[in-house]
């Protein structure tokens, strides 16, 4: 690291689901002479994937946000370590933790060679704990990542503790806040609202629209939110039934491939799953957009967790409707403060119920609940990313000095 030029950060990104988790941050630096910001696509390889791949998806994502970038998708990813490491950068940031879907040469250890490893969680809330947990979960900060990296920035106070307390360098996590939170308590006033679906009732009215956000979690292994594999042709069968409603499925990033590669449906079953469902004139599948968007274009949400619902209630004010499995792993007490914003229901009989109250204006009011979701949501409302941009920049004083 030197003073005679500005500090050069690189980006290095794969899961442009959670880029708000960067985008302010980028931005910042983008427009802070002391920084040489640069973004770099990698291949990634999510759960039910054959291979690494996506590059080209994700270069498209931040071509339609304006966010220049190079693409490193290389057959051979030491290709694009030696080219990394070409950049010299001072600092490498990332907003995922799970080493599994990186490429070999992108992982943590490696990148920690020659660069100092910034991460900040691309999750917004830490609101589920792990089975037989007393404390915070282990894989909020036990993960190679937080184990590696030079700082970690932080959204919750007592995961910040339960790194420092096994941390030999306890300066490394910083309770900052995320820059997610931020962007979604923002979008209210600064994104445009999407609606996949442009359609009109005989009566000359739209119909009323629900954003379904089905999670990928199955089985006591792994959070056990997940009810799609139980529910989906009851979905399919209600909304064929109710061409009054429009549905837009959000599914998960991981879902689809989850559900083949736990073999909970076959391959051919989700195929022909979701050949009815998008045959269907009043439904759609999302997932490329951004889902602040569809949240304001949305009537409502219905999902089975988990960011979900605390996330639409920040950028709405209003509830989701929260298809609550049993025996999902426990919420965190924030996580307990976002299901109480929610209408719970436990069967496609009760969704039904709660979709049409939704449509007549009739569910119950949460605006206290909600109120104490977003006192408890942030610790530093609307600074996350200046706080990240700034403590780099006094880690970086400290490192010329050293």
């Amino acid at each position: 690291m030197t003073v005679d030029r500005p500090l050069r950060v690189v980006f290095l990104f794969f899961y442009f689901e959670a880029w708000d988790a960067l985008d302010e941050v980028y931005r910042l630096m983008a427009d802070d002479p002391r920084f040489d910001p640069r973004v770099v696509v990698i291949p990634r390889k999510l759960t039910g994937d054959a291979d690494f791949g996506d590059a080209a998806k994700v270069s498209g994502f931040l071509s339609s946000r304006g966010v220049p970038h190079e693409t490193f998708d290389f057959e051979d990813d030491a290709r694009g370590l030696a080219a990394l490491r070409d950049m010299a950068p001072d600092y490498v940031f990332l907003n995922y933790p799970w080493q599994r879907n990186y490429q070999p040469s992108y992982r943590v250890e490696s990148l920690s060679e020659f660069t100092r490893v910034c991460y900040v969680p691309y999750f917004s809330l830490y609101l589920v704990n792990e089975p037989g947990v007393d404390g915070v979960a282990p894989h909020q900060y036990t993960q190679t990542t937080h184990q590696v990296a030079q700082l970690v920035f932080l959204q919750d106070a007592t995961v910040k503790a339960a790194l420092d307390a096994v941390d030999d360098r306890p300066s490394r996590a910083h309770l900052t806040g995320t820059p997610k939170i931020d962007a979604l308590v923002r979008a209210r006033e600064t994104v445009e609202p999407l609606w996949p679906l442009d359609r009109t009732l005989p009566d000359g009215s739209r119909p009323f629209r629900v954003l379904w956000g089905p999670h990928h979690s199955y089985g006591q292994r792994w959070l056990n939110f997940g009810v799609f594999s139980e529910m989906c042709g009851q979905m399919l069968e209600w909304a064929e039934a109710h061409p009054e409603f429009d549905v837009v499925m959000r599914p998960h990033p991981f879902m689809f491939g989850t559900l083949t590669d736990r073999e909970l449906m076959t391959a051919e079953q989700v195929r022909d799953w979701r050949e009815r469902w998008d045959a269907l004139p009043n439904t759609a599948t999302d997932v490329d957009s951004s889902y602040p968007r569809l949240f304001l274009g949305a009537d409502v949400l219905a999902t089975d967790g988990i960011s979900f619902i605390a996330e639409y209630p920040l950028v709405t004010r209003t509830p989701a409707i929260f298809w609550e499995k049993p025996d999902h792993w426990a919420f965190t007490p924030l996580g307990e403060i976002a299901a109480a914003t929610t209408i719970r229901v436990h069967s496609m009989t009760e969704l039904d119920a709660a979709l049409m109250a939704a449509r007549a204006h009739t569910l119950t009011d949460r605006s206290a609940e909600i109120d104490a979701l977003f006192a408890a949501a942030s610790p530093f409302p609307g600074e996350a990313a200046q706080r990240i941009v700034q403590t780099v920049l006094d880690d970086a004083a400290t490192a010329i000095t050293e």
